[in-house]
This record gives structure tokens, sequence and C-alpha cells, in this order.
């Protein structure tokens, strides 16, 4: 690739999106029936050591065989079924095998407990859910209240009317009929968390993958000779993106980790596979930067390109990781519905603490309440057109939460940023209450739901907190039944309590018992008074 002449490239970008178009077909055929046929697409280790490789040629049959084996249930277009996988080889088969044939895959996270498994399957009429044995208990405890589910595909060790995810690979022929599928044909759903209410499922279209080439091009920096490697769990939008859907599209061999982060076993990942692009979030980053002398440790020489997302990335990171590495990292912003389209760039110079300017092809903007643009230098909501491939659709089943996302043709993130005399962006912060932490968006009401059920617990309001090594936490204010009970024990009961009735990674890492909460007139909790409140207490406000 040569030098990007951002203004030159930003101006004359042209989309090229056929009007019949398959992500499956688009991402894996096309090279299994090329000269990348026998090209590693997927390396795969998990903690135990164990590897695995596996060709576009292989995945195309896989992924046939399990198109097939969804057929052979009597899953057809339109279908919706949920991925409840960890990162095994398995999540990428079953997700391209279902938009071969039209149906619609709803990645989610393992960690999730039975009531967001139910909802997730209720609200979106799923039919089917592939898991594992380790994973399928909390399937089989909520399915008799999901009356659209009919089967639960089991990877390895299935039990009494679970369907044998072997088996049926093994009675499914390599040879699929692709269901017709156009570029604005339903492919896949994301629930995102939002700050009131339930989990929305953002739908995607199948343009999605092509909509953000300009993310693998210019942020990712990406090229076919390149192996790619994401940190994060394949069921958050950023690494099914660049860490599998959209590298694929360009013939990328991809690595993918199963096993909870670990700094010095993924520096030994990236030396063994030399790894050339690193995708990952800001925690990350900075529990990277904990390891003394990493970059003598291990020969990281492969290695050219970083990307991070999921949250603002620190200035400080920004810059030892240049004076250990030698390398930028590019920061960018998005989120479930519209992903990373502002981001820093190969080529342009790194304000840090910035996320950078507009990629090719997407128009971007800041508007205030009113939906019209802010002037240079004041802060207003980040938009992104209408129109824009690679924007969701919808919110499933919700078109009155759709129509508050919209205004004048515009998508309204909720992210509140400024933009410089330069035209580089700058975050802000949410317009609402959204919690960014570890590369997670972490609704408050949720948690607020988790703490509170706690038999002790009578009110509770939860903020981000900053916090020097994961940027922000999560952290609760506990108005107690009996304020007699505060005390360190109680804290840690609450944590592990919360661990169990919501996703662990919700849970709040610290909390203050208070005697009230400050509130409006209209009884709703202030939550920006206690986000000011924390940063002055930990020294981020003068």
């Amino acid at each position: 690739m040569g030098e990007l002449q951002y203004e030159k490239e930003y101006q004359s970008w042209k989309w090229k999106i056929p009007k019949k178009y398959n992500i499956g077909a688009d991402v894996v055929d096309k090279h299994a029936d090329s000269k990348n046929r026998n090209k590693v697409a997927l390396f795969w280790e998990n903690a135990k050591g164990e590897c695995k490789q596996f060709t576009f040629g292989e995945m195309k049959n896989l992924s046939n065989k399990f198109g097939n084996a969804l057929k052979n249930l009597g899953l057809k277009k339109g279908n919706r079924f949920l991925i409840r996988l960890p990162n095994i080889p398995e999540f990428q088969i079953s997700f391209i095998g279902g938009v071969k044939i039209g149906a619609v895959p709803i990645p989610s996270s393992v960690m999730f407990r039975e009531h967001e498994v139910e909802y997730r399957i209720n609200d979106s009429s799923a039919v089917a859910v592939i898991t594992t044995a380790k994973y399928v208990t909390e399937v089989n405890a909520i399915k008799k209240n999901c009356p659209t589910l009919k089967h639960i595909i089991v990877v390895d060790e299935p039990k009494n009317d679970e369907v044998s995810y072997s088996e049926s690979m093994k009675n499914s022929s390599r040879h699929l009929e692709l269901i017709p599928t156009l570029s604005t044909d339903t492919a896949f759903f994301c629930y995102t968390s939002g700050t009131t209410g339930n989990p929305k499922g953002a739908v995607h279209l199948h343009q999605w993958v092509p909509g953000n080439d300009p993310s693998v091009l210019y942020w990712q920096n990406a090229n076919e000779m390149d192996v790619i490697a994401h940190t994060g769990d394949l069921n958050w939008i950023y690494p099914l993106g660049n860490g599998f859907l959209y590298v694929w599209r360009w013939g990328i061999s991809t690595l993918v980790y199963e096993g909870k982060f670990d700094a010095e076993r993924w520096f030994g990942l990236m030396e063994k596979y030399q790894v050339t692009n690193l995708a990952s979030v800001p925690t990350a980053y900075r529990m990277f930067l904990t390891i003394k002398d990493a970059e003598k440790k291990y020969d990281l020489s492969s290695l050219r390109h970083c990307i991070s997302a999921g949250e603002p990335l620190n200035p400080a990171v920004l810059k030892n990781w240049k004076q250990h590495f030698g390398l930028d990292i590019y920061d960018g912003i998005g989120m479930t519905e519209v992903m990373v389209y502002l981001s820093n760039l190969r080529d342009m110079k790194i304000k840090p603490g910035s996320c950078g300017r507009p990629q090719p092809g997407h128009i971007c903007a800041l508007l205030d309440d009113m939906g019209k643009p802010v002037a240079q230098g004041e802060s207003g909501v980040l938009a992104v057109k209408k129109n824009d491939p690679g924007l969701f659709r919808e919110y499933w089943n919700k078109p009155e939460k759709t129509a508050e996302s919209f205004k004048n043709d515009w998508f309204l993130s909720g992210d509140v940023l400024y933009q410089d005399e330069e035209g580089f962006f700058w975050f802000s912060g949410r317009n609402d209450d959204l919690i960014k932490a570890s590369g997670y968006r972490i609704s408050p009401f949720e948690v607020e739901s988790a703490v509170i059920s706690h038999p002790d617990v009578l009110e509770c309001a939860v903020v981000a907190s900053p916090d020097e090594m994961r940027g922000v936490i999560i952290k609760a204010y506990v108005i107690l039944h009996d304020r007699r009970k505060a005390s360190e024990i109680l804290v840690k009961d609450i944590q592990e309590y919360c661990k169990k009735v919501a996703a662990p990674y919700k849970y709040p890492r610290e909390i203050e018992f208070v005697d009230e909460l400050p509130k409006t007139q209209s009884g709703k909790i202030k939550r920006k008074e206690l986000r000011e409140r924390e940063m002055k207490t930990k020294g981020v406000m003068k």
C-alpha cells in the first residue's frame, strides 16, 4: 500500500457493494475457490496449549456442513439462532454456516446467566442455540420458558434430547446450496445495553462486512501477508469484525485464543505465530505494559501495527508502548450499532488522547440537541449518516428505540466529542450513563438491578470510576436496609452475589455504603454528580 493521502482518499472513496451479496460466500468461499484455498484462515490455540489450524478450503467445507445441519433441523432464511460459544473454531464455522443459508446468528457471551440467555432467546424468537456441555446448563434451565426454542446443539458431549454437533456434521454434505441473499438482508444481531430497560438487538445486514472495508485498510492497515490477532472474545462486535469477518474478506489469516486474557501468554502467542497486527482494548495494553522487559524477553519483530477501541486510550499508554515496542497504537471509537468509523489512521500523525478522524467512506458529524451541526471546538453528539452501509438497520422489535436513535437522516451514537482546528476528534463522554470498562459496554441499569436484588440492599446507583490499570471501573453507591451491616465482608458478599446473577464482568469492583443518593425532583438519580465526585476524589479534577 502506498502512503495514505487522507484528504484525497476521503474525497475520492466510492462504495462498491453488490446488490446480491452473502457474507459466507465472500469471506470464505471466494478464497476457497481461489489460489488461497490452502492458505491458513484460522490459527487456534487454547489455555491447555492445544493447537489447530484451518485453511479457507477446510472452512468452506465445514461451514457448508453446518449450513446443511441447520437445514436438516428445519432452519430457514430469517430464522434466528443463538451462538453461546467461547473462542473455539465452531464459532466461526457456525456463524458462517448460518449466514450461508440466510439464517441469523446471534453471538452472545458465555458469561451470561440464565435470565440473560432467556431474554435474548425470547426477544429474538430464536429457534436454536449452539453451545458446549460446559455452557448448556443455563440454556437447559430456561428452555421451558422459551416457546420458540426447538434445538439445543452441543459441540462436545450432548445429553438427552440435545443435538450432537459432531453427529450432525458427520451426517451433512459438504456441498451446500447457498440461499440467495441481498446485501440489505438481515445477517446477524448483536445485543447492546442501554441505560434503562432491557438490552436491544442491533440488527446488522450482510453489507456490514464490505461496509467496514475502510476499517481494515486504513485503521487496521492490514494486507494479505499479515497474521491478525484480537485479544477479545468473538461474541463481541469488535473482535467479530476486526478479528474475524473483515479480515477474512481480504483473505488474511487470523489467530484466535481460547482462554482468560494473560499478558505473558499473549506475548508468547505473538512470538509463536509471528503476529503482524494486534487488535485489543486499553485495559489489555495496560496489562501488557506491566510485564517487565517484555520487549527483550519475546521476539516481537513481526509486529508492525496495533489498534485499540472499546474505551478511550490513555495518552500515557501510547507513550509507554512506543518506548517499549517502537510502535504506535491507533485508537478508534465505535459501538455495536456503528463500529469504529472514527479512528487514527495509518500514515497520519497521532495526537495522544484523540480518537482521530473519519475513515474514508464514512460521513461523521457532531450534532446538538436539535440535530444541527455544532461549531468547531464545541461538544456535540457523534452522528453517522443514515445511509452508511456499515450502520445497523434497527433495534429488533423496538421501533420506538430505533426512532429515538435517528434524527434528520443521522444516527446519533450517544458519544459526546469535540473537533479541533485540524479536524481531529476528541472523546468527552457519553450523553447517557453507559459505562465503557475493560472493553465492555455496560449498562448501569443492569448492574444496579443485580446489586439491588441482594437481600441487604435497599437502593443503588452505579457509575464509572477512574482507575489507573483499567481506565475506569464500575463503582456502586449502595444504601442498605440496615446501615449497621456495612462492612468489608458485606462488600465482598455483594460482589460475589453479583457475579452469580449477572455476567461476571458487570460486578462493581468498588462499593461505597451511603445514607442517601443525589436525585432530581422527579426522583431520578443524578449519576453525573456521582461521576464527578469520583473524579474529584481520585484526583482527576483539580
